[in-house]
């Protein structure tokens, strides 16, 4: 009787395995990360931005961060409110730059130190099953970029709600609104004559002297956003990026620095 009772209840109520309501679990929480940080994509080889995404706020000191050269991005720990490396990740990344190069480790990579106000982007978020990675990329400092990723992880045996993992998020990183390039100004429209003129059959004018082609268009350092727009015209995309903003045009970048060109690439 229990046997056929059991069975009668299991046809009502089917089993849910454990690792499919994590599947789903894990697919909310990449579904919010998605939602509130826009990836930036970077070239094949990782030495530029190709695309950019969210910028993002640090709010933590401690984040630690190697060259992009050695390909290595550092695993750090957000728990209790703070960021670490723990012995198993600093062993690990031990062995990858050991087998990059011999004799480099932890101690001896290029690396900086992110402090809280700085900025960086992120290049890639994964949900795993013990917890969140994000991983970092920054701006040049000195022409170097520096990558690194931060881990968020779960409690034990349980898969938080995506509103909880992104709080936790937050108390290290946090997205700034994303901003488009300012559409370019329309000139102001004339009135049409009430009346067209007629119009006059006029001589084609001679053929005009050759001469030496335009010279390309060149731009300089200090010049304001509205002197390079009045020489290249509108950008086709523009970040922000604290006091630094980004004008992409199709064969050249323009760097910012308090409304003045600071670089040009």
């Amino acid at each position: 009787m229990r046997r056929m009772a059991f069975l009668a209840l299991a046809a009502i109520f089917p089993l849910v395995s454990l690792p499919a309501l994590g599947q789903d679990a894990k697919a909310e929480i990449q579904k919010k990360l998605n939602a509130t940080i826009v990836l930036t994509k970077t070239t094949a080889d990782s030495t530029d931005i190709v695309t950019p995404g969210s910028v993002l706020d640090l709010h933590k000191d401690g984040l630690i961060m190697y060259s992009i050269d050695d390909k290595v991005a550092p695993t750090f720990t957000y728990k209790d409110g703070k960021l670490s490396m723990g012995f198993g990740a600093m062993m690990s990344v031990d062995m990858q730059l050991g087998a990059i190069q011999s004799g480099l480790n932890h101690v001896n990579v290029p690396q900086r130190r992110f402090v809280s106000g700085e900025k960086c982007w992120a290049i890639q978020s994964r949900v795993q099953d013990d917890g969140v990675i994000l991983e970092f990329y920054s701006d040049p400092f000195d022409n170097v970029r520096y990558i690194g990723q931060v881990k968020f992880p779960f409690p034990k045996k349980t898969i938080p709600s995506p509103d909880e993992v992104m709080k936790a998020i937050e108390e290290v990183v946090t997205a700034e609104p994303m901003q488009d390039a300012a559409p370019a100004t329309p000139a102001p429209s004339e009135p049409a004559p009430s009346t067209p003129a007629p119009i006059q059959q006029i001589a084609p004018p001679p053929p005009p002297a050759d001469g030496p082609p335009a010279g390309p268009k060149t731009i300089a350092l200090g010049q304001t956003k509205d002197m390079v727009v009045a020489i290249l015209g509108q950008p086709t995309k523009a970040a922000v990026l604290g006091k630094k903003e980004i004008y992409y045009y199709p064969d050249m970048k323009v760097i910012f620095l308090n409304g003045k060109v600071s670089d040009i690439q």
